[in-house]
């Protein structure tokens, strides 16, 4: 019986085998960016969530690789992907109540950040995380750097953020451009296509984002006011 992870694991290898990332295989095949995501992969409430087998076809097709090939993928003793074990070696291993904090001017770099907007690579920070991290994996903090967020958010404001949460109307979020720019704000409207964002600071002006442009959005669930 095919589990949850051949299945995922199958997709990353093939994704490899074209030289490209788990966004990247799904653009080709003409889905969602965000379609493959690791935060995808689970719902908020941490059921499995399973690729459908329209999605599978249309990698197939626009790989030309067969169903023999992917399933060939499956193997149960393939072990982690040549991605998946590199993302390992690099994700950051938070200690105690410690968590990851970054600069939101660094944030923009490349190397920080996996396919899902986990925090990933070498560079970060940490800060005390009023909560264990064991209950919410993979948060991390991000410093305010400059005033384009007042006055809700100040320089040097510290905003943790939850990647892969479910993210509603009216939440503020994080959100990365897969041109790199990183900007908090508040999620107005999210449609099968696009998103659009309320900018925290009324000087600035609010943004409307094809999905097909975000890498990644995140949630804030909690800043150092």
């Amino acid at each position: 019986m095919l589990s949850h992870n051949q299945i995922w694991e199958a997709l990353d290898r093939l994704a490899e085998r074209h030289e490209l990332t788990p966004s990247g295989l799904a653009r080709r095949a003409g889905l969602d960016p965000t379609s493959f995501n690791k935060s995808k992969r689970l719902s908020a409430d941490g059921r499995l969530r399973w690729p459908s087998t329209e999605s599978i076809a249309k990698v197939l097709d626009a790989t030309g690789a067969s169903m023999e090939q992917f399933m060939a993928f499956m193997r149960a003793d393939a072990g982690p992907s040549e991605q998946q074990a590199r993302q390992q070696e690099n994700a950051f291993q938070s200690q105690g109540g410690s968590i990851p904090l970054l600069g939101f001017a660094q944030a923009g770099a490349g190397g920080f950040f996996d396919d899902g907007g986990f925090p990933a690579g070498q560079g970060w920070d940490v800060v005390e995380f009023p909560a264990a991290p064991s209950q919410k994996a993979g948060v991390y903090a991000l410093e305010v750097q400059g005033e384009s967020m007042m006055p809700l958010y100040r320089d040097g404001d510290v905003l943790i953020v939850e990647p892969g949460a479910q993210v509603r109307r009216n939440d503020r979020v994080v959100v990365r451009t897969n041109e790199g720019e990183v900007m908090a704000k508040v999620l107005l409207r999210q449609s099968p296509r696009s998103i659009e964002l309320l900018s925290l600071n009324p000087e600035h002006p609010n943004r409307t984002l094809e999905l097909s442009d975000v890498a990644w959005i995140a949630r804030i669930i909690w800043a150092s006011q």
